[in-house]
């Protein structure tokens, strides 16, 4: 009998300090669980789990526990772990970081593929490090244009035209080009195009499918081999919490980490050829912009939305060439 209640209690006990070694993590993000950066957390999640290591990463998907762009301060404090965040959002702490929301530094994909692997990202990655960050998961998404009567694809097409651009350096850029600037959510553009107020929008490839933007316009410009509108929207980790964690962990997280980036770019890819066929079945005219054009609204930018960056930035130039210098 002794020897049955000996058992239980080391059962118990076994069974307390296999909970207590197993260490939980959180995850912010805005979006819901269906979207792209939704299943990065939750492939490197999964991964991690599978790997047995004694983490167990939860989720708090759609703003469930920090605002949109509330998650930055948080992380660096060690308030939450991880959070899947657009960087540009902290840009007003960092000026740097505004260049992941810059027209015309990344050309497609492929381009940003690369860029991730560049000296300019390893600079970003320094100035995260000194708030006590560092990134995990490194992925770039895109988007286009959409005209309610008539395709964008050049400077010259957005003179005159009402339009919503995602992003303030978009916004300096499209003015820069004749085009009055409404400022709205995304999630707005459609009624806006619906009772005339909007001629023209710039948004993400997710965002005109998911907001139906095709029954409002006549011609889209999908992002392509060139497209304009690149943001940077990796998965970040506060670099104390990865620290302290033992060499298995840490290894199983980049592991995972690895698996996610390539995912997370196959899917961006995904989401633009979605959005092209979507909007070619529901009646609208495809536009494609070419090398000539790209460079078009490049040199546009350096005038507009380069230079106003320049002027809050004494270091930006450096930061700016190197990612320029990136082929």
């Amino acid at each position: 009998m002794k020897l049955t209640t000996f058992a239980a209690a080391a059962t118990l006990c076994a069974t307390a300090f296999a909970a207590q070694a197993q260490q939980e993590l959180r995850i912010s993000h805005q979006w819901s669980e269906g979207d792209v950066r939704h299943k990065v957390a939750q492939m490197v999640a999964d991964e991690v789990a599978a790997a047995d290591v004694g983490l167990d990463i939860k989720i708090f998907p759609s703003q469930s526990l920090f605002k949109a762009r509330e998650q930055y301060k948080p992380l660096s404090r060690g308030q939450v772990d991880m959070i899947v965040f657009p960087l540009s959002y902290a840009g007003g702490l960092r000026n740097p970081y505004n260049l992941t929301l810059m027209p015309g530094l990344v050309k497609n994909h492929d381009h940003a593929a690369r860029l991730n692997d560049s000296e300019f990202m390893a600079e970003i990655e320094t100035i995260l490090n000194e708030d006590d960050i560092m990134t995990l998961v490194p992925g770039y998404l895109a988007g286009g244009f959409a005209g309610t009567e008539e395709c964008i694809t050049a400077p010259e097409d957005v003179e005159g035209k009402q339009m919503r651009a995602a992003g303030k350096a978009f916004e300096q850029m499209l003015a820069g080009a004749g085009a009055s600037i409404a400022s709205m959510s995304s999630a707005e553009i459609y009624n806006a195009m619906q009772t005339g107020v909007l001629d023209a929008a710039n948004t993400s490839s997710s965002s005109f499918v998911s907001y139906r933007i095709y029954e409002q316009v006549a011609c889209f410009t999908p992002a392509g081999e060139y497209a304009l509108w690149f943001m940077y929207q990796p998965m970040l980790m506060n670099k104390s919490t990865f620290d302290g964690l033992n060499e298995e962990q840490q290894q199983a997280l980049m592991d995972a980490a690895e698996k996610a980036e390539a995912f997370y770019l196959e899917e961006a890819k995904k989401e633009d050829g979605e959005a092209r066929d979507i909007f070619a079945e529901n009646g609208v005219e495809i536009a494609e912009m070419t090398a000539e054009e790209f460079e078009a609204w490049r040199a546009l930018a350096q005038e507009t939305a380069y230079k106003a960056f320049l002027e809050g930035s004494p270091e930006g130039q450096k930061l700016l060439d190197m990612a320029l210098s990136v082929e």
